[in-house]
């Protein structure tokens, strides 16, 4: 299964989102947790989410078909100080006018390296997205810099988030099938939202 991605747009704003009935499969994470090379991954493009040495690069809301009915949504990372307090509040109010208000969000991917587990802030969005009544998918990335006892140790801290796991890698490819055909699964499940 391959996800043909196509740009359409960025939100700097939440009034510029764009107006459509296309379900939306929206990916967030830590600033520096490999989330823009697991889209170029999970999409085969290398250079479709632009990967940055300096975690924090993702300021704005940015809008890409994947297939007739769906659209992928790469938002801002979190997590990371080192931006104008200013911009981290406004980046701060778009994520979270977007979790909570947008109507075409089906499916949130929450984006977590599999070392460090989920932390304050992703419990935060795991229940914003429970009281919308919304799914969500767990990507444990960078699996691969872990042996598997030391796995099963890391997995145990994700209980918490009450949704599935799949363990995946952007370097290796390990888990990248299971977890494209699961997010167009999950996302085909939510009822098509008004235009």
């Amino acid at each position: 299964m391959k996800l043909d991605a196509r740009f359409v747009t960025s939100a700097a704003k939440f009034d510029q989102c764009p107006t459509w009935d296309l379900r939306e499969i929206a990916m967030v994470g830590r600033s520096n947790v490999g989330k823009s090379s697991l889209i170029n991954a999970l999409t085969g493009m290398k250079g479709l989410a632009r990967t940055s040495k300096t975690p924090g690069r993702t300021q704005s809301l940015n809008f890409f078909t994947i297939a007739d009915d769906l659209a992928l949504v790469d938002l801002p990372g979190y997590g990371y100080a080192k931006i104008p307090a200013d911009d981290a509040q406004r980046i701060a109010r778009l994520m979270r006018d977007y979790l909570t208000r947008r109507a075409n969000l089906a499916l949130l991917v929450l984006v977590i390296d599999i070392r460090r587990g989920p932390q304050r802030e992703e419990l935060t969005l795991a229940e914003i997205v429970r009281t919308r009544q919304r799914q969500m998918v767990i990507a444990a990335t960078k699996a691969d810099k872990l042996g598997r006892s030391q796995r099963a140790v890391a997995l145990r801290r994700f209980a918490p988030l009450r949704a599935p796991v799949v363990q995946c890698s952007a370097r290796d490819g390990e888990g990248l099938e299971v977890l494209r055909r699961g997010i167009v699964e999950f996302a085909r499940e939510a009822p098509r939202p008004p235009l």
